[in-house]
């Protein structure tokens, strides 16, 4: 798969937010049309983009699908969405709304046949999402420690056909400190598989380091805050990810 520098749409009560390592007490709001940012974003070249349902996320289910598939219309990208979808019906609701890939993280922990399902009956459509803290996973939209290593899930199923590994360091999300690329490295080696990078980027020099790191598997970033902050724009990102391709 062909690096990607993906932008990021957070979901929270209809509006687009960002949280600070994840903390739902830490919220900032960022617009009230996702459908505005989404098409935004795909203006601007975005061929992903990353959707997360915080309130599902949080819930268990999802909550914002009718308005994920009004982005999915309005935009020539292709949606991955995460949050919330631990049940088959509403990973097959997902994909009838317009949605290219599901992201499934607190299912790998809690009902890794479910996984194991998912992946076998979509096979390139189902992402792996592996949220850690200091190495060790977290779930239930990062609010519970598993205490299982992110390696270690990401070998647990090296073996099925995943289109990829999203792998997001909590501590650096929101944080604009730079990316793990130690941990992603070691993501990437352990699963086989492409992995995509989440956390910490924040310049251009961030987008080029990821870059450099293709030949072990990261396949892309996602990248949020910065973008909102106007810390980075799609174009410098975009044009990072580029330069270092040639």
């Amino acid at each position: 798969m062909p690096f990607d520098v993906i932008p990021a749409i957070d979901l929270r009560g209809g509006r687009v937010v960002r949280l600070l390592q994840g903390d739902f007490a830490r919220e900032t709001a960022y617009a009230d049309d996702p459908v505005a940012v989404a098409k935004e974003w795909d203006r601007r070249g975005a061929r992903w983009i990353h959707v997360v349902d915080l309130d599902g996320a949080k819930e268990g289910r999802p909550r914002h699908l009718e308005l994920v598939g009004q982005m999915a219309a309005a935009v020539r990208a292709r949606i991955q969405l995460g949050g919330g979808l631990r049940a088959t019906e509403d990973i097959a609701r997902a994909f009838d709304q317009g949605v290219a890939r599901v992201v499934l993280a607190t299912a790998a922990i809690r009902e890794p046949k479910f996984l194991q399902a998912a992946a076998v009956w979509h096979p390139g459509k189902v992402a792996l999402g592996i949220d850690a803290r200091q190495g060790l996973v977290a779930i239930e939209g990062w609010q519970e420690s598993t205490g299982v290593m992110a390696t270690t899930l990401a070998h647990r199923f090296a073996h099925l056909p995943l289109a990829a590994v999203i792998y997001t360091d909590i501590a650096r999300d929101g944080m604009l400190g730079g990316p793990d690329a130690a941990g992603l490295a070691e993501v990437a080696k352990a699963c086989g598989r492409p992995v995509i990078a989440s956390g910490g980027v924040s310049s251009p020099e961030d987008i080029r380091t990821l870059r450099a790191l293709e030949p072990q598997g990261v396949a892309g970033v996602i990248v949020g805050k910065a973008l909102y902050e106007g810390a980075l724009t799609l174009e410098e990102a975009l044009r990072a990810a580029e330069a270092h391709a040639g």
